[in-house]
């Protein structure tokens, strides 16, 4: 191993004991660095305690880490003489820096709304560009007392002050920000939200596709449609004819018991887990292998049945996708405790190594998730393709 890949190694374990056990920083540090700048600003929504702060920082070589603020975290966030820091315990880890916003979250819709605040750069800083569309701020499971335990979204969302968008984000609106994104280089859109009142999203989609397709001038587009199971299977087939190259179903854990505990609001809205399984290997056999994506939220469960899910949905074509847990405030599970960072450090590496031996390609994981995740990094670490690399001027042999 070179001393250049194990060092991105080493510090893309420190992004994840960031993500694990957050941040935390004192009130007002971020003052100069947003000073004039609101498109660094991250959305009041995830943040709280903490104050105003930037919505992300990266490490020295370009591991962008979104600022998730904890009281009780391990690392800060320290400043000195104008250069800041992360610290573990008080022990020095890395010098950070702040991202550069991309252009469309200065600008604003024909109708006035901050683009920001419909659409999320969710590159990380590759020059794969990336966005998430949330295309509603509240959830119908809500009002049936049966969010997913893990899910803050309807309690995010009245925190949102200035940052407010409709429950339901106009479509004509969302197209406009695609095609401002797009305009500056980015390739893929993930369109997510919670569940619409009476299992409307199949129209909703429709809509959005339609003004995606009008306002790229194009017949299919690289966005994926994040939704939950229909009880019509054939439903899903009407995602792909409206533009749509990938589609996801979020499974979030493995197995019958741990899916009615963890997300009771998906069964009943989804047919139980039996049928959202059989959506997903119907979505396979429709949008075809690299073109389906399944979310887990990896921490609630033991590792041995984790891995039966994501070793049976990556052998029959899915991409997956192993989010580590941590617990988000306002949801059923805040103050909860995630495994520790060696825990998820080996779920990464051994989830990398399954879509490895399943035949995915870095290309495929980019256009089927939402947004770069340690799959996407350890990739082209390990193929020698990572923008480090290349900064570097150090191409590594496979």
């Amino acid at each position: 191993m070179s001393d250049l890949k194990e060092t991105l190694y080493e510090e893309l374990k420190l992004k994840l004991g960031l993500i694990v056990d957050g941040v935390r920083h004192e009130k007002g540090i971020f003052d100069r660095v947003l000073d004039g700048n609101n498109a660094l600003r991250r959305k009041v929504s995830s943040y709280f305690e903490g104050g105003l702060a930037p919505y992300a920082f990266v490490l020295p070589h370009g591991f962008h880490v979104g600022l998730d603020y904890r009281q009780d975290s391990p690392y800060e966030i320290v400043e000195k003489n104008g250069v800041f820091s992360v610290t573990y315990l008080g022990k020095w880890q890395a010098d950070i820096s702040f991202p550069t916003p991309p252009l469309f979250y200065s600008k604003t819709t024909s109708d006035g709304v901050r683009m920001k605040n419909i659409g999320n750069d969710s590159s990380s800083g590759s020059p794969d560009r990336s966005l998430v569309i949330s295309y509603s701020t509240e959830c119908a499971l809500t009002e049936k007392g049966k969010v997913c335990l893990f899910c803050g979204i309807e309690r995010n969302s009245k925190l949102l002050g200035e940052d407010k968008c409709p429950a339901l984000k106009n479509p004509r609106l969302i197209a406009e920000t695609v095609k401002a994104a797009y305009d500056e280089g980015f390739k893929h859109i993930t369109l997510t939200g919670g569940f619409v009142p009476e299992r409307r999203e199949l129209e909703y989609y429709l809509d959005v596709g339609e003004a995606l397709r009008a306002e790229l001038g194009v017949a299919d587009f690289y966005g994926t449609a994040c939704i939950g199971a229909p009880a019509d299977l054939s439903v899903i087939d009407k995602y792909k004819e409206t533009g749509f190259r990938t589609i996801s179903f979020n499974t979030e854990v493995w197995g019958k018991q741990y899916f009615e505990i963890v997300n009771p609001g998906k069964v009943e809205m989804c047919g139980g887990y039996d049928n959202f399984i059989k959506a997903i290997e119907h979505a396979v056999d429709v949008f075809g292998k690299g073109r389906v994506r399944s979310n887990f939220v990896v921490g609630l469960q033991p590792k041995n049945v984790l891995f039966e899910g994501l070793e049976y949905l990556t052998s029959i074509g899915v991409v997956t996708v192993a989010s580590s847990f941590h617990p988000c405030i306002g949801s059923h599970l805040e103050g909860h405790r995630s495994p520790s960072v060696d825990w998820h450090w080996d779920v990464q590496l051994r989830h990398a190594e399954l879509l490895s031996k399943a035949g995915r390609t870095y290309e495929e994981i980019f256009y089927a998730t939402p947004g770069r995740n340690f799959s996407h990094e350890i990739f082209q670490i390990e193929n020698g393709d990572h923008p480090a690399f290349r900064q570097a001027g150090e191409k590594l042999a496979v």
